[in-house]
């Protein structure tokens, strides 16, 4: 391809937008170009580098026997509303006015509605289905360029199976192909026990890659054998615990004090672990709203995706409005004495089992309550898991240290079980003619996504550095005059033998750049290898090779130079 050909355009300033690598490389690359907040618009460089990462995920889908479809992006309202979604999905789904329409965040309704009168004998399954479509997601704040947006690309697969021992299988094979998909496109990446969140189901994992922009945080264990989104990881804890002094509990005032670091300060200690945190979220069901209170330790915070894994993803914070109503205090005055009388329920972190001699609000505004003993003053109360691990706790079983690190998320993998199969009554009949659900699990990888994870481990400060299966074309040639003479002339011999080798070359064949500019965007657009023909190289017969990745320069002779740029695009 030649550069005087190719739709390229580079820039030279750092956009004022782009905060992120990806996102400002992306654009000075001439990959993409903003259309409004979180639409992008694929420039033919932008799309060749997502077209070769679609290419590398359908080759591992097919290898484990995927079926590729293409599914309409549009659906019905009335799909979404029978699996309960159009309402979970709430604001992040578009919608249209003038039609029960919307435009499909995911399409889990859709395949299962594909497979409910096709699947409908044991001898039909197991199957693997997938595509490779548009998303829209009303995101309310798109950022980092591709990372966050509003439409992107997806892979999505689906299986269905007879058994749930078919169900692991297909499970751990999608496993493997998102391994060596990642692995492919040149990402080092970790893999996380996750939470399903809206999708519903039970088991799930994530594929992260660790980088400062991600918007998750993953903790894993130095030791290498633990590895969790920050949502639902786990960590050896030191428990409040019990010193059955037996003192009553007693309200005391504590004026304009809201927060734990307040209540310490005024209280005169540096042990917030007696110090109860309490929130009120609200489990909003079809018939009537539920209040649950929940209480963690002072110094700890509320893992909210936890809650959401026992109630369901219709829970959310109380608003500040609302506190006085359902506990009759603001925000920093509630607490768990008498909050059954309220009709709230009390669920309290498993560092708080049984503890007595807390501190919480009154449920008063300006008092809180001393000497809280949960057994005796907190009828109903139940326990379980709610907080969120901190950075050089232990693993559970006490034998490694965990570190917290941001991370993006580029795949996820669900076992979806009987949830939407059960719902649009997709069912099949087993070898003894018995009705039975289908069995499905979800796969997610996004496209753009991989892309853009990989420029953020992949780039210096001169531009973006390809390398692997993920390299745009195998060479940049660059011809430093055009004008007539031997050194367009030998040029275009090297284009044209490389060409015919089989190698993919980018030609930069502008006559009135400067080189100054060419080496620049060659650098910036991050081809692994450069061949360089300039005069006075080309006078001692000479053409120059430079190694993007390393910088490394090679003087080689013309005659020698083909197969040398072949030898190294293998290796780069």
């Amino acid at each position: 391809m030649r550069l005087t050909q190719y739709f390229i355009p580079t820039l030279r300033e750092d956009p004022v937008e782009a905060v992120t690598a990806s996102h400002r490389l992306m654009l000075r690359a001439g990959m993409i170009k903003q259309l409004t907040a979180g639409v992008y618009s694929y420039l033919p460089f932008g799309y060749r580098m997502f077209r070769k990462a679609e290419e590398i995920i359908r080759q591992e889908m097919n290898a484990i026997g995927g079926n590729e479809f293409l599914l309409p992006v549009l659906s019905p309202n009335e799909l979404w509303a029978q699996t309960g979604r159009l309402e979970d999905y709430g604001d992040l789904m578009f919608r249209l006015k003038n039609r029960e329409l919307v435009l499909a965040p995911t399409h889990e309704e859709v395949f299962t509605s594909i497979a409910k009168p096709s699947l409908i004998s044991y001898k039909d399954l197991p199957k693997i289905w997938y595509q490779i479509q548009s998303k829209f997601r009303n995101e309310e704040r798109p950022r980092a360029g591709v990372l966050r947006a509003r439409q992107f690309t997806m892979k999505d697969a689906y299986s269905f199976d007879a058994t749930w021992e078919g169900l692991d299988r297909s499970y751990d094979a999608m496993a493997k192909a998102y391994r060596n998909i990642f692995t492919r496109c040149g990402l080092s990446f970790v893999v996380v026990s996750a939470h399903s969140g809206a999708m519903g189901g039970s088991d799930s994992e994530e594929f992260m890659v660790p980088s400062p922009v991600g918007e998750d945080n993953i903790a894993y264990s130095e030791d290498g054998k633990y590895s969790s989104n920050i949502e639902v990881a786990v960590s050896q804890t030191v428990p409040a615990g019990r010193k059955d002094s037996g003192k009553p509990a007693e309200e005391f005032h504590t004026p304009d004090i809201k927060t734990i670091e307040e209540l310490a300060g005024f209280i005169g200690t540096d042990d917030k672990s007696r110090l109860a945190k309490s929130r009120v979220f609200v489990n909003q069901g079809k018939d009537k709203a539920e209040y649950i209170m929940v209480l963690v330790c002072g110094d700890d915070e509320v893992n909210e995706a936890k809650l959401q894994g026992k109630y369901g993803v219709n829970i959310r914070p109380a608003h500040n409005e609302e506190l006085l109503e359902i506990t009759g205090a603001d925000a920093g005055s509630i607490g768990p004495v008498g909050a059954a009388e309220k009709g709230i329920r009390v669920v309290a972190d498993l560092r708080l089992r049984d503890a007595d001699e807390l501190i919480s609000g009154a449920n008063r505004n300006d008092y809180h309550t001393k000497n809280i003993d949960l057994t005796r003053d907190v009828p109903g109360i139940e326990y379980m898991d709610l907080r969120v691990v901190k950075e050089g706790e232990l693993t559970i079983d006490g034998g490694s240290k965990i570190n917290v690190t941001k991370a993006i998320e580029v795949g996820h993998i669900f076992k979806l079980g009987t949830k939407y199969a059960e719902t649009l009554d997709a069912k099949f009949l087993d070898a003894d003619g018995k009705e039975n659900v289908i069995i499905m699990g979800s796969y997610g990888i996004g496209v753009e996504r991989t892309v853009a994870a990989y420029i953020e481990q992949n780039n210096d400060e001169k531009g973006i550095i390809w390398s692997g299966e993920m390299r745009p074309f195998d060479v940049m040639l660059i011809s430093l005059s055009q004008a007539e003479g031997t050194v367009k002339d030998e040029s275009e011999r090297l284009y044209k033998e490389l060409t015919e080798r089989g190698l993919e070359v980018l030609f930069d064949d502008r006559a009135e750049v400067r080189p100054g500019v060419k080496f620049n965007d060659a650098d910036l657009i991050g081809i692994p290898v450069q061949a360089i023909v300039g005069e006075k190289n080309l006078t001692n017969g000479n053409i120059e090779i430079k190694i993007r990745r390393t910088g490394e320069r090679l003087l080689v002779n013309k005659g020698d130079a083909v197969a040398k740029i072949a030898e190294l695009s293998k290796s780069c």
